[in-house]
């Protein structure tokens, strides 16, 4: 079995949970950056799609290749999953609507990995509004280790 792991990521987050990820499940894992690459589906069983959410809406690219692939993707099994700061129960809500309706209702895994905001790789203005966003003026980083353990487990 082959599995690929394809995200979109603004500042590096979700590829380190994508590669946390990778390194839990069984056979051949391909992860795949949807901004430089896009992958041949038909060499994969299993796709597992991941995105950072930023103002509510998650990576163009993101978007872009569920929307491009929507048939092949339902064919699969599938797993989808989303970075981004929000708390857990409003998490949930961000995942349903970053994903087309046909994914959601079909895939094996959804799954929430935590989020980080590291002011160090922010301009000014994303700066200024995730302070006003976290209320917090240090960086901060939380990956939901145990989330992701969970979804390998379902996408065994």
């Amino acid at each position: 079995m082959s599995t690929l792991i394809a995200y979109g990521t603004k500042y590096g987050f979700t590829r380190t949970c994508a590669g946390i990820l990778a390194k839990k499940l069984d056979g051949k894992v391909d992860v795949c950056d949807l901004r430089s690459k896009q992958p041949d589906l038909t060499q994969y069983d299993k796709v597992i799609i991941g995105g950072s959410i930023y103002a509510g809406k998650i990576r163009k690219p993101v978007m872009r290749f569920c929307s491009d692939n929507l048939d092949t993707l339902k064919g699969k099994k599938l797993g989808l999953f989303i970075c981004g700061m929000a708390k857990e129960e409003d998490a949930q809500k961000q995942l349903d609507s970053s994903f087309p309706a046909d994914l959601l209702a079909v895939c094996a895994a959804k799954g929430f990995f935590g989020g980080e905001c590291n002011y160090e790789k922010m301009n000014f203005l994303e700066m200024f509004i995730m302070k006003k966003i976290t209320g917090s003026k240090q960086s901060q980083s939380k990956v939901a280790e145990d989330n992701i353990t969970r979804f390998a487990g379902l996408m065994r």
